[in-house]
């Protein structure tokens, strides 16, 4: 059962959250009285509805999804990485310090991070490998570029 981050109190999904949850995913912008057609119910529930799921710390925010082709010339790839000891915390608050890395990832295996990174071109590439590699902290990489989507 999730905990609130901001409350501390314990939040119950039911499958009306979840439903709410899966049209965001799809369109962070719909507007109230789209959502609320689409579940069948009021205006108000999908207000108090999205409240409670923002207030208990459940949506963090909303964001912009764009076409793949938008920035059809981006370097984008997946970078592994491998943490010496219990260093993983401060070399997350360094990764986070570079904007090219778009997401980043816990993981378990060999592995310890996962970062996703795209990249106007491959100097900007290079330049970010560089970075990751010269954090205290980072024992190994292994990084791949993504060509397409399949």
């Amino acid at each position: 059962m999730p905990y609130s981050k901001r409350s501390n109190a314990k939040y119950i999904y039911d499958q009306l959250d979840r439903e709410l949850i899966a049209l965001l995913r799809r369109d962070g912008r719909a507007p109230l009285s789209k959502l609320a057609e689409i579940l069948k119910v009021s205006r108000g529930t999908i207000q108090n509805r999205l409240d409670r799921l923002i207030s208990s710390g459940t949506l963090i925010g909303f964001t912009v999804r764009v076409r793949e082709d938008y920035e059809a010339d981006a370097i984008r790839s997946l970078m592994l990485i491998e943490v010496v000891g219990k260093s993983t915390s401060q070399v997350i608050r360094k990764l986070r310090g570079i904007p090219e890395l778009q997401t980043l990832h816990t993981t378990n295996g060999a592995w310890d991070l996962v970062a996703e990174i795209q990249t106007a071109n491959l100097n900007d590439f290079d330049r970010v490998l560089r970075e990751v590699r010269m954090i205290d902290g980072v024992l190994n990489s292994e990084t791949s570029i993504l060509l397409s989507s399949v």
